[in-house]
Order: structure tokens, then C-alpha cells, then sequence
């Protein structure tokens, strides 16, 4: 299986806040705790060791909470002997999260499970003593449904329509049988396709809620390698959380520390990613989550007839701290709260709003974890890649705009040349001299010649521009071969793994797929794979 990889800043499809990241930029640093270095993760594992966060008493909570949300799963080997070693001060976790995607959503829910799992590999072969969990963290108390609701096929979207609110993973099923009869004719026949069938049925249709339905799936697709899949979204994990909590409704601390960080970020000119309430909570309960508001001392559900005293609100979360619902800033707390964390694994936008959170850490003196790029992937199948051979076009062509792209090509395969760049250069330095020559008899004409300049490098560019208009429509079949095949690679002119469900690539590889895809990810390795299958 040939593989190959590309520098993330080249792909041209990262920000230059996650690229400057990934070079260590030292403007960073203050942003994060330790580079994810195999070599760092030592004093990572010294530092959450001691953290009284990390106690007998949480560890056994954690550990039953799981229990109870796979005790009506077939559950691996693997995944019970990890669920079982969380209860060990030796044992710690790797973290990817992700929102509950109709049948996985794209690809990179796949990538972020299998850097997560490669990731604790290579730790226990540097780290021996140690036991390391790949953790899947659900995203159930989500409410943007119309973010999760689909998934594309076949420049297909097949959706899911629901009038559900809240958080998510508490949405029921109903209506998917409809789109059950539109999946299993798009799949079609053959036995991967039966599989694919299997799952989506046995998933959506076989469970009430959608947490649990997702559940089921990634345990289908990633339980033989001991993935833990937890839904935190329960009261016995939200009552660890309380103290965190409560500091967070009276002193507003995350409003006031990463308010701060993100003026920082603003003065370097980096674009921030999210912004803080004053109160960065939901309350969610029987299909509401709404913001938590306060005003002039008395605390509200926005847009709700309910309200509470600081007291009677802080008695309130005592009893029932499941209707506290994190926001996208106090969600890592969370995290970092209730498991035994060493690294969070996630894409680029979700590694700069991290970035943005380590002082309201501090501020809870929870340890702040490292932070990883996870693993970005184009995957070809040989047929692909030997119609890119045939056609002479590079792994780097492929990541050009449309435009570029077909420029380039309409270039490489004309049997005229239609670059004029050395033409301009040469006429840029004729000018250079009549300028020189016009410093010396008579400065008025600089102007004139300036302006002649300007007219004559813009006659040549719409010179090269009619030709390259004229070539393409020449060359109409090539090009057309070219660009129908960079489409499929890079549907919607997108990166395949933001667009493209596995469900199409399964249906040719079957189960070797991620098996295949596993061997070629390395998370540590900080570029962009390109991989043919």
C-alpha cells in the first residue's frame, strides 16, 4: 500500500494558526501546556498523576458509569479490559470527541478514532509500565441537529428530518426506518454492502435514542482495538463536576480568563475561534437546552419562565447536576475533570479553541492536556492512482484549486508555451532602465512611463490569458479527464475526509479498509497522508 505525505501548511486547506502551531511558533507557547513529542509525555503522565482530580474515588465512578452504558453491548475483550484498568492509578487516556454524525458523518471521524488508538500504541511501547485507553468522548449534549443530521453518498446527501430538540443524543430514532429504505438502495447489493446495511439497521433502528445508537456503531467499527466510547452526558460523572460548576455560575471565571487570552490572540492577529458568556452553561431537560443567565443576582433559563435565587440555583445543580449542560468552553473542563487524560486528539478548528482555554484552566487548577493534530488523509484506489500517473499529475497538483489546477494542466500538456513570466520580467526590466533614464533628462516623464509599463504587462497577461482560454477549449478532453478525477478525489472541491462518508470506500475494501488505514496513520508524525488502497 503506497503512502505518502504532504506538509499540512502546503495542502493549503490549514489555517496559519494551526500551522504555526504544528512549527512550535514561539508566540504560542504560552498557549498550551507540552508539545504532543513522544518524549513530552513523561512529564504529562508525572504532572496528571498527581492531580487530586485523578483519585481512587473518580476513577471508580468512571469506571461504573461505562459498565453501565455497555452493559447491553457485545463488547470486546479489549474494551472490557480497558474499562477495567481505568481503575488503576497506572492507567491513563488518549481523547478524541466528535458530534453524533448520522452513520459516522466524513471520514475524519474515522481518522480521529484511529490516531487515538495508534496513539496509545506507540506510548505503550515508550511507556511500558503504563497502561494507555483510547477514548471516544460522544458529543451527545449537543443541540445543532441540522450540523448532524446527514451524511453525503455519492454527491448524495441523505438526511435525516426530525422537529426534536435539545441535546441530541436523547433525540428517539423515529424516522429513520424511511431512511433506512434510501440507504439500502443507494448501497445496493454485495456483501459489503449487506454489512453496511447490518450496521445502519442494527444501529438506528434497534436502539430508542441516538447516543445509543452511535455507540453501538463506533463499538461495531473500532471495539476489537479497545476503543471506550463514553457518553458523559450522566448524573453520577456530572456530580464530580460540581465544584467546577458552581465556580464557574458565581465568579464567572472562564468569561474573564479566556476573555483575556483571546485580546492576546487578537494584538498577534490570529483569528479566535469561539467567544465566552458570562455563563458558560446550558440547562437541558425534556427537549430544552438553553443558555443560563444572570441578572441583577437572579439566575434564568433564556427564554424560559425559569429562574432561581443563587441559592436556591446552587441547591438546585446539589441535586440534580445532569441538567447542567457544558458549552463548547467548559466542555474540555469537563473532560479533564472526569478521566485520567493525557492528549486530546482533534481537528484544526477544535485545537485553536483549546488554545484558547489554558488560562481558565489554571484558574480551576485542572491540568491541561497536550494537544494533537489528529491525522488527515486523501485515500486513492489504485485504479485512481494510475489514471494520476497516466495523466501526470502530482499528489501536490491535486490540492490546487480548480483554477490553478487546470492552468497547470492546460501548461503541462500544450504543445505551445503559455507562460509569459519571463516575457513580464524581461519587459520590467526594459522599463527599469527608461526609468533610469528619466531620472536623469527629465523626472516629468516618469509617470508617462510608469503608466506604459503598467499597460503593456497587462496586455501581455490578458494575452496569456486568451491563450490559455483558447488551449483549454483545445484540449476540452484532457483536461476534462483531469479535473473529473481531482473532483472525485476532492468532492465539492473540498478535502475528501470533510465530504465523503466511509460507507463508499467500504464498499470496496470491506473490512480491510480501517485495518488498512490504521497501518498507514501515524499520529505523531505532523503531515497530511496520502495513501492508495
Amino acid at each position: 500500500m503506497p503512502t505518502d505525505c504532504i506538509p499540512f501548511r502546503e495542502t493549503n486547506y490549514f489555517s496559519d494558526f494551526i500551522c504555526d502551531y504544528l512549527d512550535e511558533k514561539s508566540e504560542l507557547k504560552p498557549l498550551y501546556n507540552r508539545f504532543p513529542l513522544l518524549d513530552n509525555f513523561k512529564a504529562q503522565i508525572e504532572e496528571k498523576r498527581h492531580s487530586e482530580l485523578v483519585s481512587e474515588s473518580h476513577r471508580k465512578v468512571l469506571v461504573e458509569v461505562l459498565k453501565k452504558q455497555y452493559s447491553k453491548l457485545d463488547t470486546s475483550d479489549a474494551t472490557l479490559e480497558n474499562i477495567e484498568s481505568l481503575n488503576s492509578e497506572n492507567t491513563f487516556t488518549i481523547t478524541t470527541g466528535h458530534q453524533l454524525n448520522l452513520f459516522t458523518g466524513p471520514l475524519y471521524f474515522l481518522y480521529k478514532i484511529i490516531s487515538t488508538i495508534n496513539l496509545t500504541k506507540d506510548l505503550k511501547e515508550q511507556y511500558p509500565e503504563y497502561n494507555f485507553v483510547p477514548v471516544y468522548w460522544m458529543a451527545s449534549e449537543d443541540h445543532d441537529f441540522e450540523e448532524i443530521n446527514y451524511f453525503n453518498f455519492r454527491g448524495k446527501k441523505i438526511q435525516w428530518n426530525s422537529n426534536q430538540t435539545g441535546a441530541v443524543g436523547h433525540f428517539n430514532t423515529e424516522g429513520l426506518d424511511a431512511v433506512f429504505e434510501v440507504v439500502s438502495a443507494e448501497f445496493g447489493p454485495g456483501k459489503n454492502a449487506e454489512q453496511l446495511k447490518t450496521w445502519f439497521k442494527e444501529a438506528y433502528l434497534n436502539h430508542d435514542n441516538l447516543a445509543d445508537a452511535t455507540r453501538y456503531l463506533a463499538n461495531e467499527l473500532f471495539g476489537e482495538y479497545g476503543l471506550v466510547i463514553l457518553d458523559s452526558d450522566h448524573a453520577d460523572l456530572k456530580r464530580l463536576f460540581i465544584p467546577n460548576i458552581k465556580k464557574e455560575l458565581i465568579a464567572q471565571t472562564a468569561f474573564k480568563t479566556v476573555s483575556e487570552t483571546n485580546s492576546k490572540l487578537e494584538e498577534l492577529g490570529l483569528k479566535i475561534q469561539v467567544n465566552p458568556r458570562e455563563i458558560n452553561f446550558f440547562y437541558i431537560k425534556d427537549g430544552l437546552r438553553e443558555r443560563i443567565v444572570e441578572t441583577d443576582g437572579v439566575f434564568s433559563v433564556l427564554d424560559t419562565n425559569i429562574t432561581w435565587s443563587k441559592s436556591e440555583l446552587l441547591k438546585h445543580l446539589e441535586e440534580v447536576p445532569e441538567r447542567f449542560s457544558p458549552n463548547v468552553i467548559m466542555r474540555p473542563l469537563y473532560q479533564e475533570v472526569i478521566l485520567p487524560n493525557l492528549c486530546y486528539i482533534g481537528g484544526g478548528g477544535e485545537l485553536i479553541y483549546w488554545l484558547q482555554l489554558k488560562s481558565n484552566f489554571e484558574a480551576q487548577q485542572v491540568t491541561f492536556p497536550m494537544l494533537l493534530l489528529r491525522n488527515s488523509a486523501l485515500i486513492k484506489t489504485a485504479k485512481q492512482a494510475d489514471k494520476l500517473k497516466k495523466l501526470n499529475i502530482s499528489d501536490k497538483d491535486l490540492f490546487l484549486d480548480r483554477n490553478s489546477f487546470i492552468n497547470k494542466k492546460v501548461r503541462k500538456i500544450s504543445n505551445i508555451d503559455i507562460d509569459f513570466s519571463e516575457q513580464i520580467k524581461h519587459l520590467e526590466a526594459q522599463f527599469k532602465n527608461l526609468n533610469e533614464l528619466a531620472e536623469q533628462t527629465d523626472k516629468s516623464f516618469l509617470g508617462a512611463v510608469k503608466a506604459q509599463e503598467v499597460k503593456q504587462i497587462k496586455g501581455l497577461q490578458a494575452l496569456e490569458k486568451r491563450l490559455l482560454k483558447a488551449q483549454k477549449k483545445k484540449l476540452v478532453d484532457q483536461i476534462s479527464r483531469c479535473t473529473e478525477l481531482q473532483e472525485q478525489l476532492f468532492p465539492g472541491q473540498s478535502l475528501q475526509e470533510r465530504n465523503t462518508n466511509f460507507s463508499e470506500l467500504y464498499l470496496e475494501f470491506g473490512n480491510q479498509l480501517i485495518p488498512e488505514i490504521m497501518k498507514s496513520l501515524q499520529p505523531l508524525k505532523g503531515d497530511f497522508t496520502i495513501l492508495t488502497l
